[in-house]
């Protein structure tokens, strides 16, 4: 069966994360004493915290940084795939030996 997911509206995101923030208490006793699942304010934090507005949040990098890093990605990415096509190519069309039987 199915677990039902709590919906959390964006004002009470706000406002727990103000609360971590701002206080001298740990996100895991905010989500407990909130009923909110183990995690939650950490991601509601990189949305929604004080360093949000800069775009970059702790651990988050920067665009330039994240398209070259998958740019990196797609050319080794491709490489594989191109061997895998090399490597089926010789599968595909066994050994010829020179006898006609």
């Amino acid at each position: 069966m199915a677990k039902d997911q709590k919906r959390y509206s964006e004002a009470f995101k706000r406002e727990l994360v103000d609360l971590y923030e701002t206080g001298d208490r740990s996100a895991r006793s905010l989500e407990r004493e909130y009923d909110v699942g183990q995690g939650n304010l950490y991601r509601w934090r990189r949305k929604y915290g004080r360093d949000a507005t800069t775009g970059e949040t702790d651990g988050e990098q920067p665009a330039e940084e994240r398209i070259r890093e998958l740019e990196r990605e797609v050319a080794i990415l491709r490489q594989e795939r191109d061997i895998l096509k090399k490597a089926v190519a010789i599968f595909a069309h066994p050994k010829r030996n020179g006898s006609s039987s």
